[in-house]
């Protein structure tokens, strides 16, 4: 009994020991995130030039270099041998649709000028294509979604057609937080879901009508970026896309509209109901867009810090590298310096990076750091990354993204876009605690920002995704201050030459301790034996569960 007793007490001692070693192994590690090593990464990652980072041009050359040397800096391996890159086939396209389009209504001649009323582009890898005659048809939300027993499209053949789609979802529209997820957007509401649906009902085009509440963003953002975009190579040319892929003002498609006979506020009202019927507007399209093609790879860069016990497992933490280059003029300046969007971010993945390379003691699983390209082009780069992955999805236990770290100085909270989603809230949750925050979901989930960065595509493969920072209650100013400095971001600087690092301006202590807080959930996760797991009412859980089979044959 006394030995027995004597083993107990060593066993105890020794896990004490052990817990105490790992976590001054963590917090040395954590220490080495700083300010300045912070900034300078922010600094050179923004400047001019970089000349907005843009995939395909010398920003790009700049940017994965940058990124790649800071890794072997930090004696953080290349996940492909000797090398840091992966390469994603991706065609760039610089689109000339029509000046104007003029549509025979039966009250007349409807005009519509580009970048005023409308903008335009088309998936088609074609240097020309034509909409000839296509019956243009409301179709309300554009939504078929089963599980609320809602189907816009139910009734109407629009194969061949052209359909136009109110942005959002019928819950934004009534608040009614039984309709939908009410006030919080939902998948059904962006405007990449609205041209999938469409192309899967046949349609030759879809125009999603724009209002600026409901779309999260103005006008502006749209015609900034209008006149071209990224996508993967496809063996088809995206002929099972959309040949015309679009969106047009609330303002011009109330009078097209009235031309047409019809009443766009009423039919607006109807279509917040499962019995709205798509109407036709009994005019039809004819347009043609040309485009530039240029086929080419770009890169993502991809670093590795081999795990000591489970090495075949991974944490994935990501960031964009790209914005959008050199593009049109704004108070006198072209260049679109991302700062913000998304140097900010890469710069504190870089400082987290370096705490997990300083561990004197590896964590059990792998680490996956991954600055990805072409986000701001639909997500181009992590969608191809998730599914063609250093690990498999099902190896994957978590993803950690970082986006749009604002220079507000140290915050209360922890906003988690996607609240409620898995259990990597608990995570945050714990870390939030370390560093005297607490949690909070995000404040204007009519946005759907949860659809709009990079972690979204992990998450459509089923691997558990975290997009998380500090965004709502300012520790030195409160919640008005910092609410006012999000909406001066997204009205004056959110995809704009004005995104620009201004140290006299910015107090980026903030920063520094979101990344510590992704190096403390990352450093969890990363010696845990769990899996996090999403919740019951996620969209994403079956995927999961489909993958996790895998593991079990």
């Amino acid at each position: 009994m006394i030995l027995t007793s004597r083993l107990s007490i060593f066993i105890v001692f020794l896990m004490i020991f052990t817990s105490c070693k790992n976590e001054n192994n963590a917090l040395e590690a954590e220490h080495t995130i700083n300010l300045s090593d912070y900034e300078k990464h922010l600094i050179t990652l923004s400047s001019d030039e970089f000349q907005g980072r843009k995939p395909f041009t010398i920003g790009e050359e700049k940017a994965v270099n940058y990124i790649a040397d800071e890794f072997k800096k930090l004696g953080i391996k290349g996940a492909y041998g000797d090398s840091y890159f992966q390469n994603i086939p991706l065609v760039e396209q610089n689109f000339t649709p029509d000046d104007t389009i003029s549509i025979a209504t039966k009250d007349g001649d409807v005009v519509l000028e580009k970048t005023k009323d409308y903008i335009a582009r088309t998936p088609y890898l074609d240097s020309i294509v034509n909409i000839k005659n296509s019956e243009i048809v409301f179709a309300g939300y554009g939504i078929v979604a089963p599980e609320y027993n809602w189907n816009d499209y139910e009734g109407i053949d629009v194969k061949g057609k052209v359909v136009l789609v109110l942005v959002n979802d019928p819950g934004f529209a009534t608040q009614d937080p039984k309709l939908f997820k009410g006030n919080s957007m939902t998948y059904y509401g962006r405007w990449a879901y609205k041209y999938e649906e469409a192309a899967r009902q046949g349609a030759k085009g879809i125009m999603v009508i724009h209002a600026t509440k409901a779309a999260g963003y103005g006008w502006q953002v749209l015609t900034n970026t209008s006149s071209s975009g990224i996508s993967l190579q496809a063996k088809d040319n995206n002929h099972s896309k959309c040949a015309l892929q679009g969106w047009i003002t609330d303002t011009a498609c109330k009078n097209l509209f009235e031309k047409s006979g019809l009443n766009f506020d009423e039919l607006s009202k109807q279509a917040i109901s499962n019995k709205f019927k798509a109407v036709s507007l009994n005019c039809d399209l004819n347009f043609t867009i040309k485009s530039e093609l240029k086929f080419q790879n770009s890169k993502n860069v991809v670093g590795i810090i081999k795990g000591t016990e489970k090495a075949d497992e991974c944490i994935v933490y990501s960031a964009h590298w790209d914005h959008f280059g050199i593009g049109p003029k704004h108070n006198g300046d072209s260049i679109y310096n991302g700062a913000m969007d998304n140097a900010s971010a890469l710069a504190a993945m870089l400082e987290t990076a370096k705490a997990f390379a300083n561990l004197k003691e590896k964590p059990k699983r792998s680490i996956i750091f991954i600055a990805v390209t072409a986000e701001e082009t639909g997500m181009t780069g992590s969608a191809y990354y998730a599914k063609n992955g250093v690990f498999p999805p099902e190896k994957t236990i978590a993803n950690l993204n970082y986006e749009l770290l604002l220079p507000m100085g140290r915050m209360k909270d922890v906003t988690i876009t996607g609240f409620g989603q898995s259990e990597l809230d608990n995570y945050v949750a714990d870390a939030a605690k370390e560093q005297d925050r607490y949690i909070v979901e995000e404040a204007f989930p009519e946005n759907g920002m949860y659809y709009r960065s990079d972690h979204f595509s992990f998450a459509k493969v089923g691997i558990p995704s975290l997009f998380i920072k500090g965004w709502q209650d300012s520790r030195a100013h409160g919640k008005d201050w910092a609410k006012q400095q999000i909406k001066n971001y997204w009205e004056t600087a959110y995809h704009k030459p004005a995104d620009e690092y201004n140290p006299e301006t910015s107090n980026l202590e903030g920063c520094i301790e979101d990344a510590k807080l992704f190096f403390k959930i990352g450093y969890k996760l990363a010696n845990d034996d769990s899996y996090p797991t999403w919740n019951e009412k996620s969209e994403f859980k079956a995927i999961r569960d489909k993958s996790l089979l895998n593991l079990k044959k």
